[in-house]
């Protein structure tokens, strides 16, 4: 495991492309004129020891020394020593539905993004408990294990879309199933599933198999999110919209909010069906929700003590400088004669 201490310096890498930037367009120019002056065989002649490989060199080791100099500012920690802590706090697994039908913008901006902005502003308000994700649309998949990094979460959450789920529909079945893999059976926490999503396409026997996972112990929320006017699904490509989804009769298709699915789902897992729409009415019920829960107590490993690498990084910086400087423009004569670079070891 590793730490940055100062990301911020990253952004001094700028510099170096900058730097193979102008190095490049002097060389082409130093080339134009050349050629302007002499032919090729003429330029050899008078200057025979010039090497046409060290100056590429050199600009390589300038690189590769500020490269390794940025990153001693950056200041990679690495792990050294891991520490089990005893927390207390509850599990919770969010299954994501990514269908197309919730990129309808009946909610601002859209169904997706007003779901991913629930689920990161839930997770802001966690304590020690445990967060989950699973993505589901014509299949389930897990997009983070349960685990204790909320930044990890808020991060993986962002790059959820319907593009990573390789077929359409809405497997809420197996996303049930696939959230009951999720918790630790060693771990006697208590657990929540909170399912987001527009209630459109549900399979059946999604009661059945809620009661059967409310045997775990654990218990199913429903967010629902849209309106029930409904909305268009817009097509996008490469970000530029193209037209909204239509059926088999050629008529644009509207998807509304199905409550009374979710409503169903939540009954039978002993949870609550919650109205989405509203962000801060549902972060509230949420957060006294997880406030009342009993909270169990559970261990995990951390690394708790990170040491400085950056004196590696400047030594390997400082190395690659003075490599720099002992390299002239001249041929090797030793290199010359072993003709690694294809360098020419008679005037032409």
């Amino acid at each position: 495991m590793y730490q940055i201490e100062e990301p911020k310096y990253f952004y001094l890498f700028i510099f170096i492309a900058v730097l193979i930037v102008m190095y490049l367009a002097v060389a082409i120019w130093k080339r134009k004129k050349q050629r302007e002056f002499a032919d090729l065989a003429l330029l050899n002649k008078l200057s025979p020891e010039k090497s046409k490989f060290k100056p590429v060199l050199k600009i390589i080791m300038l690189a590769l020394g500020l490269s390794f100099l940025i990153l001693a500012l950056v200041n990679p920690k690495m792990g050294t020593k891991l520490k089990t802590i005893k927390r207390q706090g509850v599990d919770i697994v969010f299954a994501l539905d990514v269908s197309k039908s919730m990129l309808a913008e009946d909610i601002a901006p859209n169904r997706l993004e007003k779901s991913k902005q629930i689920i990161s502003k839930i997770v802001d308000k966690l304590g020690s408990d445990r967060v989950g994700i699973i993505i589901y649309a014509g299949n389930a998949y897990p997009l983070l294990p349960i685990t204790t990094d909320h930044a990890a979460a808020k991060m993986f959450l962002q790059n959820a879309s319907p593009d990573m789920v390789s077929s359409q529909g809405t497997a809420i079945n197996e996303a049930l199933k696939l959230a009951k893999t999720f918790f630790d059976d060693d771990t006697q926490t208590n657990r929540f599933l909170f399912i987001i999503s527009d209630g459109e396409d549900h399979e059946k026997n999604s009661n059945k198999i809620a009661k059967e996972i409310l045997n775990e112990g654990i218990q199913t929320f429903t967010i629902g999110v849209g309106t029930n006017k409904g909305a268009p699904i817009p097509i996008k490509r490469n970000g530029k919209f193209i037209g909204y989804k239509k059926d088999n009769k050629d008529e644009v298709v509207i998807t509304k909010l199905n409550v009374e699915t979710l409503k169903e789902i939540a009954n039978s897992g002993k949870g609550k069906y919650i109205y989405g729409n509203k962000t801060s009415k549902t972060i509230e019920f949420i957060e006294e929700l997880l406030l009342r829960a009993d909270k169990k107590e559970f261990e995990t490993k951390q690394f708790s003590d990170y040491k400085d690498q950056f004196q590696w990084f400047i030594g390997l910086g400082l190395l690659f400088l003075v490599l720099d400087i002992f390299l002239l423009n001249k041929k090797t004569k030793w290199v010359q004669k072993m003709n690694l670079f294809n360098e020419s070891k008679k005037d032409v």
